[in-house]
């Protein structure tokens, strides 16, 4: 199976207000905030937008620095939902998921 992503794809990622367990989104990394990663949601905590927080997970478990690495990512820490491949030509479209 073909993964979702590939090393040079160009995304527009668009800001949202709440994330769904199973967004494809993408965050700041917690340990070098300079740093974005994209991973999928794969649970959600916390009432109100203020205390909430998003286990994220990268496809490839295995191989993923993610949230079972670094913890939560709270709400401020999510750039956005990822929703268009741009780039390369080849592998422009919309992304699932």
């Amino acid at each position: 199976m073909r993964p979702v992503l590939e090393p040079g794809d160009r995304l527009l990622v668009v800001r949202r207000r709440r994330y769904r367990v199973g967004d494809l989104v993408a965050a700041r990394d917690p340990r070098v905030p300079e740093r974005i990663v994209v991973k999928r949601v794969k649970r959600v905590s916390g009432a109100d937008m203020a205390r909430r927080q998003y286990e994220v997970q990268g496809e490839n478990a295995e191989a993923s620095t993610d949230s079972r690495h670094f913890g939560p990512v709270a709400h401020a820490g999510i750039v956005g939902r990822v929703v268009y491949r741009y780039g390369p030509p080849g592998r422009v479209g919309r992304v699932r998921g």
